[in-house]
């Protein structure tokens, strides 16, 4: 494999301008930094990661925090974040909060601050004055999704408007007997985007003169199929009191309802309309009407932002981006009998 040397003799300069053209740190003119990026391709030189580090303070390296790596969102967005930095140069390095508070301490107070990576992506963990306060003190930058962070670039979707949107369809179908599912996090340490979008389900039905019904919201532990069929059972249980549309929070709680109203021998949407939230590939694939906020897009963004603020970090970059969303709807939502 070709050394520094080798790229220097072939391309007629020192080493030190290899190292200065490859890193992109100190000045070097356009022509010299081509001829040497193009000697270093031909060669199949790798530049040295402690090298770099030590030439440029940096580690080409970003770390990505998040709650979960077992969810369908999550998961999502981290492919997304994932594709573009490393199209851009850099290494991955991936925090998971699950296993527990000791670990998420050691996390933002020993892992994160130490040297290890260039700056911090956080997806929907709500920190701490304490672990923001961490980071800030080694000058890392941040970018956060979900929910405004003090010092950090914020890009999230209104939540507030993703309830009332789909509750207004529902509403605009003619239903007045709409029911939800949402999730109930048991910790402060994520931000609560299900009661958010359940304050927005609420106030369209109180918008509409309907009362929203305490027994036709229901909480479940996580947003997964199976949630949403239990709960959809439960609410679709009395024919003489049951739901005519059903609100699901994610379209995996969304996928569970309309198999449990086909368990019961209900048609969708002749009986019960769906709506969830997402434009989850099971949305499309079992017809279902949802508010998609594009999660591909926003991990796509997410690291564009990042890159900027490392790239040219006199660069002005809106500290709250509002990611838009859209209604889709499909097969899964009509007119009420009633109506």
């Amino acid at each position: 494999m070709a050394g520094i040397v080798d790229v220097a003799r072939e391309a007629g300069v020192s080493t030190a301008t290899v190292s200065r053209a490859l890193s992109g740190k100190d000045y070097v003119s356009i022509e010299t930094k081509e001829l040497v990026q193009s000697v270093a391709d031909r060669l199949g030189y790798v530049p040295s990661a402690s090298a770099y580090t030590l030439v440029t303070g940096r580690t080409k390296n970003i770390g990505v925090v998040v709650p979960y790596v077992d969810r369908w969102f999550f998961a999502t967005v981290l492919e997304a974040i994932d594709r573009e930095l490393v199209a851009a140069g850099y290494d991955v390095t991936l925090y998971n909060l699950s296993s527990g508070d000791e670990h998420r301490k050691s996390i933002f107070t020993k892992s994160l601050p130490r040297k290890r990576v260039d700056a911090v992506i956080c997806v929907s963990v709500k920190m701490s004055e304490e672990e923001i306060a961490a980071l800030t003190n080694v000058n890392k930058p941040l970018v956060s999704l979900g929910g405004s962070v003090v010092g950090a670039k914020t890009i999230r979707i209104n939540d507030h408007a993703a309830g009332a949107l789909a509750t207004n369809h529902l509403i605009s179908m003619g239903h007045t007997k709409i029911a939800m599912i949402g999730q109930s996090e048991s910790t402060d340490n994520f931000y609560k985007v299900f009661d958010v979008r359940k304050v927005g389900y609420e106030e369209a039905l109180k918008a509409a003169g309907i009362e929203p019904r305490p027994g036709w919201y229901r909480a479940v532990p996580r947003y997964a199929i199976s949630e949403g069929y239990a709960a959809a059972k439960n609410l679709l249980g009395d024919p003489h009191n049951a739901p005519t549309a059903i609100f699901a929070s994610s379209d995996e709680l969304a996928v569970g309802v309309l198999l449990a109203a086909k368990d019961l021998g209900l048609s969708v949407p002749a009986d019960l309309s769906i709506v969830g939230v997402d434009n989850h590939e099971l949305a499309d694939f079992f017809g279902i009407t949802t508010i998609n906020q594009n999660v591909v897009g926003q991990g796509e963004l997410m690291a564009k932002t990042m890159l900027e603020l490392l790239d040219n970090p006199n660069q002005t970059v809106p500290d709250v981006t509002d990611w838009p969303i859209e209604l889709i709807v499909r097969s899964s939502t009509a007119r009420a009998a009633s109506a």
